[in-house]
């Protein structure tokens, strides 16, 4: 039995794994959040710069699943050690990188060296807590480290920029991967025994999984750039992750030890667990695919935003903290009720942005959202994984797929999700206000005279000179069109988050009744 962990040695495991999180989540999100600055490095067009995004996701969207077999049969030590070797190596590929061909090559790669780092930094963090606390406080804090990588990434990520494109932000991952090499060595994590589980179908079934989920992340990253109907191939890279994913089932229902239990996947309480984790990560999506390309559109200079994600990344510390300190059975209901609120909430107040919102009028509402998403995860993981844990151990490879699907292919759903939506819905609001703009309107003529001012000195012309207003008028009706959007972007957000805690409030009120009319019962049948 492993002794009890000192304080100090286990707030140097607890700093260890967030260092371990960081430098996975500043690998993946480095190039996420700068692809429009990336693009003259690269010689790239902006739906070329986002290829980068769709090769990192591709590989590790699944490969997570082969990890668990793989450090079952060969062990933690030997794990650590590979998985650690693999990233640094990877991260050193960055300095070869010079166009766009070689930055999507290095970044698949990446995504499949990723993947055992976000692993560790879950099996460092657990290892500093004793069993009682490894599924309430370590849960939470770790999943609390997985959140804090995007505010980073936008703080510093000007600075490194400016210092050296592409080489520059990830002169730092490598620096960080080099930080975290001694750790494996140094701080071993607590030997677990292992054996052989791994199957030859076991093979089959994986590689099936990851071609599935590999060509849905594809789909998902590009279909609103390329638009869904238009291209193809995107047709083609859903039927055969259709068709994968199929062979998957049908195989995997007919093994006596499957590699994925199907039957225990489709079960009732299952899928409600599933459609809960995917209803919320889709609400969560909320700050990175919609608030992040506002701020773009307003033209916001990273001066203006450093504080907004100075507070998000306090925020989500914050409501980590206090989830930690919240989790227990008895209290999972009230988390998961004042995170939808507080989700709720915040895109609510988002909603009623104008051309004239900056930074300060999203403060709290951005913090509200930060907090809610820190605190919604942690006791929907812990109850999901108490759940496979009781089925048995074989068990927790099938919640791990779960957790991927709708935690990373769940993450691409809503930022697919929110970008087209509101893509249509700036068509609609252009349209509208196109059909209000009529030079018979005496407000429409006089504006259009103001903006065409500007050009008089430079422009005798008078139907060219009114030709400019117009343009400068066309520009404003887009900008203002593309505000309503994001708006209803925000507000359907906010719909979504509420209908889920309407529903959270009717369950919790059922199970209540039930339970108090299971006394009555009783002594009514006796």
């Amino acid at each position: 039995m492993p002794q009890p962990m000192s304080v100090a040695r286990s707030a140097i495991y607890v700093v260890c794994s967030a260092l371990l999180f960081l430098t996975q989540g500043l690998g993946m999100n480095l190039a996420l959040a700068n692809l429009t600055q990336l693009q003259g490095s690269l010689s790239a067009t902006s739906i070329e710069a986002a290829w980068l995004s769709a090769a990192y996701m591709a590989p590790n969207v699944s490969l997570s699943i082969a990890l668990v077999k793989i450090r079952a049969q060969y062990g933690l030590r030997r794990f650590a050690e590979i998985g650690i070797v693999g990233f640094v190596i990877v991260s050193l590929l960055n300095v070869f990188v010079s166009d766009l061909q070689s930055a999507i090559v290095v970044r698949f790669i990446s995504g499949i060296a990723a993947a055992p780092m976000s692993t560790l930094g879950f099996l460092y963090m657990l290892e500093a807590f004793p069993p009682a606390r490894k599924l309430t406080v370590g849960l939470a804090l770790a999943l609390t480290c997985t959140t804090i990588s995007a505010p980073i990434t936008r703080l510093i990520s000007p600075t490194l920029i400016e210092y050296g494109q592409w080489h520059g932000l990830y002169t730092l991952e490598m620096a960080l991967a080099l930080m975290a090499l001694p750790i494996i060595y140094l701080l071993p994590l607590t030997p677990v025994p292992h054996a052989k589980v791994i199957q030859r179908t076991d093979i089959l079934s994986y590689l099936l999984v990851a071609l599935g989920f590999g060509c849905i992340a594809i789909v998902l990253t590009m279909g609103r750039l390329y638009w869904w109907f238009e291209a193809p191939w995107l047709g083609m890279l859903l039927a055969v992750a259709i068709v994968a994913l199929t062979t998957v089932v049908l195989i995997e229902l007919n093994r006596e030890l499957p590699l994925i239990d199907v039957r225990w996947i489709a079960s009732k309480e299952i899928l409600h667990f599933t459609a809960v984790l995917l209803v919320f990560r889709l609400v969560a999506s909320e700050q990175s695919a919609i608030a992040a390309n506002f701020y773009q559109l307003l033209g916001l200079q990273f001066e203006q935003v450093a504080t907004l994600y100075w507070i998000i990344l306090g925020a989500s510390i914050a409501g980590g903290i206090l989830c930690a300190a919240l989790m227990k059975p008895d209290h999972a209901e009230f988390v998961h009720v004042l995170a939808l609120g507080l989700l709720a909430t915040g895109a609510y107040m988002d909603s009623q942005a104008t051309n004239l919102t900056r930074p300060e009028q999203m403060y709290l509402s951005q913090a509200m959202i930060a907090a809610g998403t820190a605190l919604f995860l942690p006791p929907a993981m812990a109850s999901g994984f108490k759940a496979a844990l009781m089925k048995g151990p074989s068990y927790i490879l099938s919640f791990i797929v779960i957790f991927l699907f709708t935690q990373s292919i769940g993450g691409l759903i809503g930022t697919a999700a929110f970008g087209s939506f509101i893509t249509l819905r700036e068509k609609f609001h252009s349209n509208m206000l196109a059909e209000q703009i009529v030079m018979s309107n005496p407000l429409i003529a006089q504006r259009i005279s103001q903006l065409a001012a500007a050009y008089g000195r430079v422009i005798g012309d008078r139907a060219l000179l009114n030709g400019e207003g117009v343009a400068l008028l066309g520009q404003q009706v887009t900008r203002e069109a593309n505000i309503l959007a994001y708006n209803d972007a925000f507000l359907l957000a906010s719909v979504i988050a509420l209908c889920a805690l309407a529903g959270l409030l009717v369950h919790i009120l059922y199970k209540r009744l039930a339970a108090r009319m299971a006394p009555s019962a009783a002594a009514f049948s006796n």
